[in-house]
């Protein structure tokens, strides 16, 4: 249940901070017609808003106030939401296109858009993990079968070593015998060290695996020894920078979109970065959609589809659209964003290996 309340609460505050950097261009104000003095810079009102600070004409001083931000806040996004979401879907293009050209009151902004779906994938991504929590109780009778199971097997194959080895002393054997016993001893070698394994369990061959590590970078090496003796600790010094350094993905990327468009100058950075932003909340929702159809145990085929072909699907209607390309120029550009994506991932997640382990 407390998952369920973290996960309400990351989306409540996720939509609060999209809220917050989202321009309220084209809403209207409750105080129509509103009169006398703005109460927070003092300018006289001519209108719902003050024209010199913006502030609303009508202020609200009771209790269920309160409430009625904290639902503003989370559900104000009123028709913008659903303008935006439907065209983020189906025509990526078209909206960031236009959004470029000017058309702001319209549509939810695109860092707002951004933020609001980083904190609605974390959220889900915890509800997840509270609901799939490890239950090793069976661990040690787990590991007790394993054993038992190689002892009988080194058992069968120990008896037929020494019926080869009986046959060889008594003069019986004949070619294949030789052949066995071989076979045999190899397999008995292979079994010891399996139990050894096992008996020894994953903790210890992990461990040993990391205190070995030598990534000729001291301060990483010390941040992975680290996490391995409290991983619970790294896990969740990973999620939190992960989560509080995701905007890092934007600067990051708009870089390698204006790779692809140096030869047309008309397109400038800031075109790039609202098209990376809106890419990536766009990337954001589909994670959490295919998160949660995981969850509810949907068709393998419709949510590996999503993985295969939502991405560059939406890549190329988006390239089309917002740069006015022909279906050739988007293409290819497409393949190329895939490639830049990758590298794009690898960046970030040296940055977070960075931040989490050696923080």
């Amino acid at each position: 249940m407390s998952g369920e309340f973290a996960a309400a609460g990351d989306i409540a505050t996720g939509a609060l901070i999209g809220r917050a950097v989202e321009s309220k261009a084209g809403e209207h104000g409750v105080g129509e017609g509103a009169h006398g003095v703005c109460l927070n810079c003092g300018t006289a009102l001519i209108g719902s808003f003050c024209h010199a600070c913006g502030q609303n004409g009508h202020v609200h001083k009771t209790l269920t106030s309160i409430g009625h931000d904290l639902l503003h806040g989370v559900f104000h996004f009123e028709g913008k939401v659903w303008r935006t979401v439907p065209m983020l879907v189906t025509r990526p293009g078209g909206l960031t296109r236009r959004y470029i050209d000017g058309e702001r009151a319209r549509f939810v902004s695109p860092l707002a858009m951004f933020l609001f779906f980083v904190f609605l994938m974390f959220a889900t991504f915890h509800s997840l993990e509270s609901g799939h929590e490890l239950n090793l109780d069976n661990a040690p009778s787990t590991r007790a079968e394993k054993l038992a199971k190689i002892d009988g097997e080194i058992a069968s194959t120990q008896a037929k070593l020494d019926r080869a080895q009986q046959r060889v002393a008594q003069g019986k054997a004949d070619d294949d015998d030789q052949g066995d016993i071989v076979g045999y001893q190899a397999t008995l070698n292979g079994l010891r060290v399996a139990r050894t394994s096992v008996a020894a369990g994953p903790e210890e061959g992990r461990r040993q695996a990391v205190n070995n590590v030598n990534t000729g970078w001291p301060a990483l090496d010390e941040g992975i020894r680290k996490a391995n003796k409290n991983p619970e600790l790294a896990l969740y010094k990973l999620q939190s920078s992960a989560y509080k350094y995701s905007w890092a993905l934007i600067p990051i990327s708009v870089p390698f979109v204006a790779l692809l468009f140096l030869w047309r100058r008309r397109f400038k950075l800031y075109d790039h970065a609202i098209f990376v932003t809106y890419s990536l909340a766009f990337m954001m929702l589909l994670a959490t959609t295919i998160s949660l159809l995981m969850m509810i145990g949907a068709p393998g085929w419709l949510y590996g589809n999503l993985i295969a072909f939502g991405p560059p699907v939406h890549i190329f209607f988006q390239l089309r659209g917002a740069y006015q390309l022909n279906w050739f120029s988007a293409l290819w550009r497409t393949f190329a964003l895939l490639i830049f994506a990758t590298i794009t991932l690898t960046l970030f997640g040296v940055l977070l290996l960075g931040l989490g382990l050696m923080g």
